[in-house]
C-alpha cells in the first residue's frame, strides 16, 4: 500500500534518509542522529513542507512503514547532489533493510512518478553511487546519465 506523505511523516523521511545514504550492507553505520546533523544530510529535510515537497510511504498491509521516496525543488543557490535546475525536482528513496529486494521500492518510485506526472512535474532528477544496485533499477525506470558528481552519476528521468 502506498499513500501520500504528511508532515507528520518527517521523522520517518529522516529514518529513511539515513537508510539512503548507508546503504551498503554490513558496512559500519554511525549513529542515526550524528550523521543526520552533517549539514549535507541535513539540509536534504530541513524546513520539510515547502511548496513542492512530496512524499510517497509504503506500508505493509498491517501499516508498517516500508520505505519512502520524496522529492523536492531546489534553487541554483542551494540545492543537493542530483540537481540539474530550478524547474527539475531532486528525488530520494530510502527502503528498510528487511523490505529490500522484495519490490517495494519499484513499486514506491513507480507510486511516486506516477503522483509527479499527475501534478505536472516533466522531469525529475535523482544522484546515486556507481556501484549502488538501484542504478539497475533507476535505469529500467527510465532515468538516464546526465553528468556525475564525484563518485556518483546524476539521473534524469521523463
Amino acid at each position: 500500500m502506498y499513500r501520500i506523505g504528511s508532515s507528520a511523516d518527517l521523522p520517518f523521511l529522516r529514518e529513511m534518509l539515513f537508510e539512503a545514504a548507508f546503504w551498503r550492507p554490513g558496512e559500519e553505520r554511525p549513529p542515526l542522529s550524528e550523521e543526520l546533523a552533517r549539514p549535507d544530510l541535513a539540509k536534504l529535510l530541513a524546513g520539510w513542507g515547502r511548496p513542492g515537497d512530496t512524499a510517497m510511504i509504503a506500508e505493509s498491509s498491517g501499516h508498517e512503514r516500508l520505505g519512502a521516496a520524496w522529492y523536492r525543488f531546489w534553487s541554483d543557490a542551494d540545492h543537493s547532489y542530483g540537481y540539474v535546475r530550478p524547474a527539475v525536482p531532486e528525488l530520494a528513496i530510502g527502503v528498510r533493510a528487511e523490505a529490500r529486494r522484495l519490490g517495494v521500492g519499484e513499486a514506491l518510485l513507480r507510486a511516486l512518478l506516477a503522483h509527479a506526472s499527475a501534478q505536472g512535474v516533466e522531469e525529475i532528477s535523482l544522484s546515486v553511487e556507481f556501484d549502488n544496485p538501484a542504478l539497475r533499477l533507476y535505469e529500467r525506470l527510465g532515468f538516464r546519465r546526465v553528468g556525475r558528481l564525484g563518485g556518483a552519476w546524476k539521473l534524469v528521468a521523463r
